[in-house]
């Protein structure tokens, strides 16, 4: 049976703004603990670790390396269990992680919204796409399509580009006057506008389309083509697989079960990144879609007040003014077209878990009457993808989030009650 671990500052998400945070928390001489699910610090942005990032991240992978930060690579947080304690579970064991501050840098998730076909196998995220890629997925002269909204879509191209695989077209949604006005606010962002630039030099000859979106995925039992709206045509292209994402969510199920603030399906902050809890903290992509950099910044400030270092943190949090002007920026010219919420059919599956159909939800009129007539969330992804697209499907506002967070052994639940009955 595993034992109990203790520590000053427990940090959830070793992404940027996790991996920021440690080393801002470490160099004020505290203890900190790092959980990740992932077997290697980097996030999603910088998966597969140093080797596989941007030059730019070198030296965050390098100070966290020197840093006394303990790492828990692979576990994840299933429950909590009681105030200052998080139950955690990988493949083999459970343990109960004490914490005097919480610093929650769970990053986010693709928006994924049905359409015909969209479960059909070859039919992924556009950003889970580039993850199987960075994790090994061999996708050399595969023909692929991207489409969606969003930055994402140019990098998750480059990324497949890079890998050998043929990219027919990338397919935004968002029209062109929003993307015109987007581009000349970068202005204001030079390094931001320099990497726009790389991608579309890394991109050069595959075709752009704006105001575009998929209609459909065709195929029996596995993706072979896609039916494009581009503008006012329409176009079907074979295809071998088709990346489509809708921007990204905040992941805020731990916060919910911690009962701190969300606003607008993020993490509600002060300057200094507390939550409405006392002691927990929320940095990155938690507190809304921002980028590396936002993330980056966050983390520094969440681990300096974390620790009590107070001034320093109120020195770095006016940068974050600028940081949240750009992540408004995104929210704003990468907004969804109604269009994209009006493509699932009858028979389309709108939770793909409990196979429930669009036809089968369009009766309920929220949430909860759907959930417990038709089993719509209640799968492996406990509504992380459906309840997305309920909400933009049907205006659904999810019923709150109920432990464990996600599948667990019933072993790992035990672990609590078993670790205080034996003491060590």
């Amino acid at each position: 049976m595993s034992t109990e671990l203790h520590t000053d500052i427990a940090i959830i998400g070793a992404g940027p703004a996790g991996m920021a945070a440690a080393v801002a928390a470490c160099s004020q001489g505290a203890h900190v603990t790092l959980v990740d699910d992932n077997p290697r610090p980097g996030g999603q942005i910088w998966r597969g670790g140093p080797s596989q990032a941007p030059a730019s991240a070198s030296s965050t992978f390098r100070q966290l390396a020197d840093s006394q930060a303990r790492l828990l690579s692979g576990f994840r947080v299933a429950a909590v269990p009681a105030p200052g304690q998080l139950l955690l579970e990988d493949p083999h064991r459970a343990q109960v992680l004490r914490y005097g501050k919480l610093i929650i840098a769970s990053g986010a998730r693709e928006r994924l919204l049905p359409f015909p076909g969209w479960t059909l196998p070859g039919v992924t995220g556009a950003g889970g796409l580039q993850a199987l890629v960075k994790g090994g997925l061999d996708v050399r002269d595969q023909h692929i399509v991207l489409a969606g909204t969003g930055p994402l879509l140019l990098a998750s191209a480059a990324t497949l580009r890079a890998a050998g695989a043929q990219v027919l077209l990338i397919a935004e949604q968002a029209p062109w006057s929003q993307l015109a006005r987007f581009g000349w606010a970068l202005k204001a962002y030079p390094a931001k506008l320099a990497q726009a630039a790389s991608l579309a030099w890394q991109l050069g000859g595959v075709p752009y389309h704006h105001a575009s979106h998929v209609l459909a995925a065709l195929g029996q039992t596995r993706l072979d083509g896609v039916q494009l709206q581009l503008g006012a045509r329409s176009l079907t292209l074979p295809c071998d697989w088709l990346g489509v994402g809708y921007g990204l969510l905040p992941n805020t199920e731990l916060l919910r079960a911690l009962h701190c603030q969300i606003n607008q399906g993020a993490a509600q902050v002060d300057a200094l990144m507390q939550t409405s809890q006392t002691g927990i903290y929320a940095a990155g992509e938690a507190t809304g879609i921002g980028g590396v950099d936002k993330a980056l910044l966050e983390g520094r400030i969440a681990g300096l007040a974390a620790t009590g270092a107070i001034a320093a943190a109120q020195a770095l949090a006016p940068r974050r003014k600028r940081q949240l002007a750009f992540a408004a920026l995104l929210d704003k010219h990468f907004a969804l077209q109604p269009a994209i919420t009006q493509l699932a059919q009858a028979d389309t599956l709108v939770c793909r878990c409990e196979d429930v159909s669009h036809a089968s939800l369009q009766q309920f009129d929220n949430w909860r009457e759907a959930k417990l007539q038709t089993r719509c969330g209640m799968g492996a992804c406990q509504g992380r993808i459906c309840g997305a697209a309920c909400e933009s499907l049907y205006g659904w506002q999810g019923s709150g989030d109920r432990p464990p967070l996600l599948p667990t052994r019933l072993g790992s639940l035990l672990e609590p009650t078993l670790a205080k009955a034996n003491p060590t």
